[in-house]
């Protein structure tokens, strides 16, 4: 039988923290002196690594229909007789589509649950695949359209829900694995994008063998992302029977309280230095959003005949960016050095570019595989270094909020450089439009350097060090009830580490 620890009745119903309360350590109520009118049993379920296990692959195969047009390019602009930039634009619908929706879905996400989320974006993703099918002749491009429209779609109810599910499912020495496997799984499916539909589909002349071909990819897509929305209907539960923390304990225990996303938005609007970071994430992210969507185009033109060599530099370049990801994480957890990292990372990126650049056109194609590898570790990298930079910045605000602007941020400039280095390439060739993202990428630098260190995030924790000094309990519940954080919020503000607070970069784009 497990101790029943009262629970504050005053917790804030946004405190994002997921903590266990260890076994002799007095209670929240005790600690702070509150009186409690509920229990809960604290209790981890078997079922959470099955959820979060789906939530990961339905993710993944979203990620992959984002990718899958433009990894074959040119196939795609013979098969369905239309221009590039219009095959390009299958990409950004996924940027586009994501501005003006995301917080309305993360207003749902805390309104309604888990389980409603989950429902729609699987369903979302699997019409959007099924819909793709009936696009199997070259007239039929508008129908492609609409069924890319319909993953775009998908993917905003995708992306907010890693950290929620941990919070729901997981106990305070899980979370940050948990978020880490829910956003590889992105991750993993922008890589299968990048190396599946050109092993799937060769670059043939006959219009009717590739729609055969076309049709295998298509039906494999829509087989798997259905199957995902029949498991999702049967195994996804809105939350366990017991709460695996007493932080969430508090939490499901308290009546929903009112946020409000519009006074969060305009404090951090008012941060000068988020907004520096703000312009700085959307500038690189950006750059990697362009690179990402025309890199197949780039590497065909310079080695025509190498659509699957292409596939597999895209994959280099996720591959080794998930590594440089959790090397940078691991580095910031021992030392702390946010300006510093994130700086170093941002001139790296912006020389990995400038490499990759001068040396595309060499006619060596291992060059470019190194290249390319070593721009991905940095420029990729850096997506979680940027928010975790901006939960520092922007303590105690939500880190729901303020990773939604920042990604925002980088999807507005993903598409503008995306448009304007496509054109560039049409007219001038890739190193002018590789020329643009670096000048850019130098922009970012500089402005990255002028971004005060005001660590608010690390104060408040030497302030809770102190305070629990003099005081016998568990400071991490204190900062659980005090933070003032809400529930979409990604992970605990004192040391989720760098995977709780990078999860809506990952993934996207």
């Amino acid at each position: 039988t497990r101790k029943q620890t009262p629970l504050l009745p005053g917790a804030d119903h946004g405190a994002g923290m997921v903590l266990q309360e260890p076994a002799g350590a007095p209670s929240l109520s005790t600690a702070v002196g509150g009186v409690a009118d509920a229990t809960a049993e604290v209790q981890l379920s078997r079922l959470r690594w099955a959820v979060l296990l789906l939530f990961s692959s339905y993710s993944l195969c979203n990620a992959f229909q984002w990718i899958q047009y433009g990894s074959i390019n040119n196939i795609f602009v013979r098969f369905y007789d239309v221009s590039a930039f219009a095959i390009d634009w299958l990409s950004m619908s996924y940027m586009l589509i994501y501005i003006p929706l995301l917080f309305p879905v993360a207003w749902l996400l805390d309104k309604r649950g888990l389980r409603l989320i989950a429902l729609a974006g699987s369903a979302l993703n699997a019409m959007g695949a099924w819909v793709k099918l009936g696009s199997l002749k070259p007239h039929l491009f508008p129908v492609t359209v609409m069924g890319q429209v319909i993953c775009a779609l998908a993917q905003v109810f995708i992306l907010g829900m890693p950290s929620r599910i941990a919070s729901v499912w997981f106990g305070s020495h899980e979370v940050s694995t948990a978020c880490s496997i829910a956003v590889f799984g992105n991750q993993l499916g922008i890589a299968a994008g990048f190396l599946v539909p050109p092993v799937l589909i060769p670059n043939e002349e006959d219009v009717e063998k590739l729609a055969y071909h076309i049709s295998i990819m298509f039906f494999m897509t829509a087989g798997v992302a259905s199957a995902l929305f029949i498991l999702v209907i049967i195994v996804f539960k809105e939350k366990p029977l017991h709460p695996p923390s007493r932080a969430q304990a508090s939490i499901q225990s308290r009546p929903t309280a009112e946020y409000s996303y519009m006074q969060s938005i305009l404090r951090l609007l008012r941060n000068a230095n988020f907004l520096l970071l703000m312009v700085t994430y959307g500038l690189n992210v950006g750059c990697f959003y362009a690179l990402s969507t025309l890199l197949s185009r780039m590497v065909i033109h310079h080695y025509p005949g190498e659509e699957v060599n292409a596939g597999r530099i895209g994959l280099t370049i996720i591959l080794s960016g998930m590594v440089g990801a959790l090397i940078s994480g691991i580095w910031l957890d021992k030392t702390k050095t946010y300006k510093q990292t994130t700086l170093v990372v941002y001139i790296m990126s912006l020389v990995g570019m400038i490499v990759y650049t001068f040396t595309l056109s060499l006619g060596h194609l291992w060059v470019v595989f190194v290249t390319a590898g070593s721009l991905g570790f940095f420029m990729t990298g850096y997506l979680p270094l940027g928010f975790e930079f901006a939960a520092e910045l922007t303590y105690p605000e939500s880190e729901g909020t303020s990773s939604g602007l920042l990604n925002v941020s980088a999807q507005i400039f993903g598409i503008a450089f995306t448009i304007g280095q496509g054109q560039i390439m049409d007219r001038f060739g890739t190193k002018a439009g590789n020329l643009l993202l670096c000048s850019f990428l130098f922009l970012g630098t500089v402005m990255t350097a002028f971004i005060k260190a005001d660590l608010r995030r690390q104060q408040a924790n030497l302030e809770n060090e102190q305070t629990v000094s003099k005081r016998p309990f568990n400071p991490c519940c204190a900062a659980a009830i005090s933070s003032g954080q809400h529930p979409t919020s990604h992970l605990s503000r004192k040391g989720g580490g760098l995977w709780g607070s990078s999860l809506l970069a990952f993934s996207n784009r």
